[in-house]
């Protein structure tokens, strides 16, 4: 069994319950992955293996030393690669016998699973502390004249320097967000097709890493 599978983001639909409720579901393209490397504590210290998500991808698109890789793990025309820790604690039964070349399906995962989804978010560009941080802002009447400003970012006399970490306005998004216990739904094993309940970061099209949840 494997401890978790590469995907790509469909879209949002919802689906019905037998009592008629109504459940917001995400569809994620899971797999077919392939295993291209198995990292031992001997040769590398821990243990943990390398999938790789099979899709179409151009020769001319994966460079020189990435192609060498794959081919030796027999895996050519792999992409998207993610490293799944198998040491204790991240181990899942079974896992430590997969070796490279096996394939991990969709089918390997079961409604009513607990799963971790990993994604980039969107990027929403440069954005203020209203919108980036959820400041309330000053008054809008009476003639304020402080609306969406973030107000003080430390005193001049002490510490005369800003904090690292002070809430300011910036980049909003495009960073990595995982979202955990989101319950799967249904399997579409013949269109790889994992249907997991509530919201996955990032757009269409987007990358996922779907791992077994362990809180």
């Amino acid at each position: 069994m494997s401890p978790g599978i590469l995907g790509k983001k469909i879209g949002m639909t919802q689906v019905f319950r037998p009592d008629g409720q109504a459940v917001p579901v995400t569809l994620l393209k899971t797999g077919p992955c392939t295993v291209v490397q198995r990292k031992t504590v001997n040769s590398d210290g821990y243990e943990a293996i390398q999938l790789g998500l099979v899709e179409f991808v151009k020769p001319s698109r994966i460079n020189k030393p990435e192609t060498g890789h794959l081919k030796k793990g027999s895996a050519e025309g792999v992409r998207f690669l993610r490293e799944f820790r198998l040491d204790k604690g991240h181990n899942t039964p079974g896992s430590s016998d997969m070796k490279p070349g096996d394939q991990v399906l969709v089918g390997d995962f079961k409604p009513s699973d607990k799963i971790d989804v990993i994604g980039v978010s969107k990027g929403r560009g440069f954005a203020g502390v209203v919108r980036r941080h959820g400041f309330r802002g000053g008054e809008g009447s009476h003639g304020s004249m402080f609306h969406r400003a973030p107000g003080s970012i430390g005193s001049s006399s002490f510490p005369s320097r800003v904090f690292p970490g002070m809430r300011m306005g910036g980049h909003m998004g495009d960073e990595q967000v995982t979202v955990r216990n989101l319950e799967v739904i249904d399997v579409v094993a013949e269109d790889n097709v994992l249907v997991v309940k509530g919201a996955v970061p990032g757009a269409i099209g987007s990358y996922v890493v779907v791992k077994r949840a362990r809180r």
